[in-house]
């Protein structure tokens, strides 16, 4: 999970989900979960354009917005129809999900605090990496916070599949970078912007965005030392950070 910059709405879209909106408030809030389900899987060109929306900031390859690995298929109701009705139509409720996070893990789970506030992260407002520690080794998750820790459990973002995939991820980078240094050395510049493009259409964004961070920390040069040699210099390298860096 990467921190993602939500971009604002065409004001036709915005007004169509907006009147979707305005049409639940005249109904009690009983009714109003009911007609609000109706709604949403009626509205099949609506839900296509929030969907475009969405696939366009996406990480990588229209990668899922909470595991980074699988496509995303799914619009995910942050906080659930079921719970708050009236934002089933607003912008900033919408996530892209692949399948598996959206009905297998998050479902209608929406945790809160003693206070009401949610636990769960929104990558389009929170920082992932201030409440999740990536350890580029296991391909696991370190929760720092509480929000941290309930967002790793809800979001399954520590299963099987998904550590093996962050370690091989890692590792591909690390041959994807020594390739572009390589190339830089002859000014390839055909290769650079061939590993960049490779680079950020691969899955597991937050392994590349962890490796930046943990660049420029204490005992950086152990975190690397297995990948191959001048990864760490690349990954310090002002031109190649500028480049890579996938959070927006």
């Amino acid at each position: 999970m990467i921190r993602l910059t939500r971009p604002p709405l065409p004001g036709e879209l915005a007004d169509n989900l907006q009147r979707a909106t305005d049409g639940l408030k005249s109904l009690s809030r009983k009714e109003q979960g009911a007609r609000a389900r109706t709604l949403w899987r009626s509205r099949s060109t609506l839900r296509q354009a929030v969907g475009a929306r969405l696939r366009e900031f996406a990480p990588g390859r229209e990668r899922c917005m909470y595991c980074g690995d699988n496509q995303g298929t799914d619009i995910d109701h942050f906080s659930p129809v079921a719970l708050t009705p009236l934002l089933t139509f607003a912008w900033e409720n919408h996530l892209l999900a692949c399948s598996v996070c959206n009905s297998h893990h998050k479902r209608d789970q929406f945790p809160r605090d003693d206070r009401g506030r949610p636990l769960l992260l929104d990558p389009t407002r929170d920082d992932p990496f201030e409440h999740l520690a990536l350890s580029l080794t296991l391909g696991r998750y370190l929760p720092l916070t509480e929000r941290g820790e309930v967002t790793e459990r809800v979001c399954g973002l520590n299963r099987d599949i998904l550590t093996r995939g962050r370690q091989n991820a890692r590792t591909t980078l690390g041959f994807l970078i020594g390739s572009w240094q390589s190339a830089r050395s002859v000014a390839d510049t055909s290769t650079m912007e061939q590993v960049v493009r490779t680079v950020h259409e691969q899955p597991f964004a937050d392994v590349v965005q962890a490796m930046l961070r943990y660049s420029t920390r204490p005992g950086a040069a152990e975190v690397f030392a297995d990948l191959p040699p001048g990864v760490l210099r690349v990954l310090l390298d002002e031109e190649f950070r500028a480049r890579l860096a996938l959070a927006r």
